[in-house]
């Protein structure tokens, strides 16, 4: 009837949407956006903010620590030669293994390369620490995906801290620069791909390994053999793939270590050869039994609780454990230096992997212990980390550089660029940007125009007389000394 209120309810929108479509949702802006939306973008996040911090943390502790001249060894100087050499499109002569030595005659490492555009703009050897510290943090992002992937978030980060504060790691960081800072990240990536059971992209992430260093093919066999392993039943198609590729890495180890190194080196040999044991590989084995049997505890022990040994993955460690235990070098048997980072990646994702196995055993007290001991593996490396070097971030003294320090690199500021110098550990990394450095004692046949030598220990009482016994018919005298450095100058 015209003019009667119709009994229908009203629909909001009826009349500004005839066609019932509803109206838009009203946009949230961002400061308004739910604190569950916020907390899933972190979430999210949380491997590469992971990452960014364990970056800085290892960049300042390799940084400051050179800033402070308290180098540990000769092989930045050594990698420093060697890349700088690369980004001159130059062979890679690092002279401080001898005149003219090409280093791919000492350990086959063309990776390096990799970092010669990078140090042809920064000509530094803290170029190289930023650039170890940025891959070995890396790893963390991998680590960290396929825990949460596998375990859950709050599971998957405490296994990623637990790995970014692995003692390995640490000690690798306070070394100065070591090639094995590109084999942590591409065991870390090829891992994860594994846990994901993409079987190829494993097998892809794996074999760059074997231009990394020589011993790593026998790494990227292991891999191919674990990735056999478990895809023989889900995807045969895959398995060619893996048993040749565990056949490339057994006889790429074999080719670079008789054919390639050798090629390389002035006396045509592999010179640590010399490193296994006198009474062969069995006596090699049981020399420094409790030193080993030290290291694979801490490798197991505070890392994973020992549940790593349920998962395969822990094959993946047993090259690099074969050729350091069976060597006759104590220094490659212990858990100092940098020889177990390449161990931290297989121990975080074997622990991942035996966490997510047993989550699915017949016993619940199993299951129960699987699942806290992910985050008993992060308490536990952030209670050892108390003794670590990234401990030393929380100390003013390592951000600050003494007066000796400061008068000793004046010292050596003297050594003008281009000069031929004869060093020990600490001068070294001070130099090998700008001059021809050569290790002490083994200069000859080059004369060089300078020694600088660190004579704290005293190992020394008369720098000059043995500079003038090393070169007979030369005559050195003292340019200038400072807080224990002394600068011979050949007149």
């Amino acid at each position: 009837m015209s003019g009667a209120q119709s009994d229908a309810p009203v629909v909001e929108g009826d009349v500004d949407d005839p066609v019932g479509r509803g109206a838009p949702e009203p946009i949230t802006p961002r400061d308004q956006r739910s604190a569950p939306d916020i907390r899933e973008r972190l979430w999210d996040r949380a491997p590469y903010l992971l990452t960014a911090a364990f970056f800085v943390a290892y960049a300042l502790v390799s940084v400051c620590r050179y800033r402070r001249m308290e180098s540990r060894s000769w092989d930045l100087g050594i990698f420093e030669q060697a890349i700088r050499a690369y980004a001159h499109l130059q062979v890679p002569v690092a002279d401080l293994k001898g005149p003219g030595a090409n280093i791919l005659g000492d350990h086959f490492s063309p990776v390096t390369a990799l970092l010669a555009p990078v140090y042809r703009l920064f000509p530094s050897p803290v170029t190289l620490l930023v650039a170890q510290a940025l891959l070995f943090a890396v790893a963390t992002i991998p680590v960290t995906r396929a825990a949460t992937r596998l375990l859950g978030r709050a599971s998957g980060l405490a296994v990623g801290v637990a790995h970014g504060l692995s003692w390995g790691i640490q000690q690798a960081v306070d070394f100065d620069f070591h090639e094995i800072c590109f084999a942590v990240p591409l065991i870390a990536f090829a891992l994860e791909a594994l846990l994901r059971q993409r079987w190829r992209a494993a097998l892809l992430w794996a074999l760059p390994l074997v231009l990394v260093k020589e011993d790593l093919g026998a790494t990227v066999a292991a891999i191919a053999v674990v990735v056999a392993i478990r895809c023989r039943r889900t995807d045969p198609r895959s398995l060619p793939y893996a048993l040749g590729v565990a056949a490339f890495g057994a006889v790429a180890t074999l080719v670079t270590l008789t054919l390639v190194i050798p090629a390389f080196n002035s006396v045509g040999s592999y010179d640590y050869w010399n490193k296994v044991g006198e009474g062969g590989a069995t006596a090699g084995l049981f020399d420094g039994l409790d030193t080993k049997l030290r290291t694979l505890l801490w490798l197991l022990l505070p890392t994973t609780g020992l549940l790593a040994l349920r998962s395969p993955l822990l094959l993946v460690a047993l090259p690099t454990l074969g050729w350091r235990f069976l060597s006759a070098d104590e220094h490659y048997w212990g858990t100092d230096w940098h020889y177990n980072a390449v161990l931290m990646p297989v121990v975080a994702l074997a622990l991942v992997d035996a966490v997510d196995i047993l989550r699915r055993s017949g016993r619940p007290w199993l299951r129960t212990c699987a699942d806290r001991l992910p985050a008993c593996a992060a308490t536990a490396a952030l209670a050892l980390t108390t003794s670590l070097p990234l401990a030393g971030l929380t100390e003013s003294a390592t951000y600050e550089k003494s007066p000796q320090v400061t008068a000793r690199e004046r010292l050596l500021d003297r050594v003008p660029d281009g000069a031929t110098v004869e060093a020990n550990i600490g001068p070294i990394s001070r130099l090998t940007s700008r001059a021809r450095v050569f290790w002490v004692g083994t200069a000859r046949p080059v004369v060089p125009d300078y020694f600088a030598l660190d004579v704290r220990s005293g190992w020394t009482k008369d720098p000059i007389g043995y500079a003038n016994k090393q070169h007979p018919g030369a005559r050195y005298v003292l340019e200038d000394d400072a807080h224990g450095f002394v600068l011979l100058r050949k007149e």
